[in-house]
């Protein structure tokens, strides 16, 4: 097996449906931009709040891909 290097970058998503979603949105969004993606690992997760309802979901999520030269 060869030896790879992978880096980790750290994006929130956001979404008005669920935490699930806005994970979901944040790693479909690195992989426009990104090759190779391995893991997503949820961080943390919070909600946004307006007039006592919450009005979005944000999901932390860090994603690892390989590392090229």
């Amino acid at each position: 097996m060869s030896e790879s290097i992978y880096k980790v970058i750290e994006l929130i998503g956001t979404s008005e449906v669920s935490w699930e979603d806005a994970a979901k949105k944040a790693v479909e969004r690195a992989a426009k931009s990104l090759d190779d993606l391995r893991i997503a690992e949820v961080s943390a997760q919070d909600l946004k709040i307006e007039d006592g309802k919450v009005i979005a979901y944000r999901t932390k999520v860090k994603i690892s891909f390989r590392f090229r030269d």
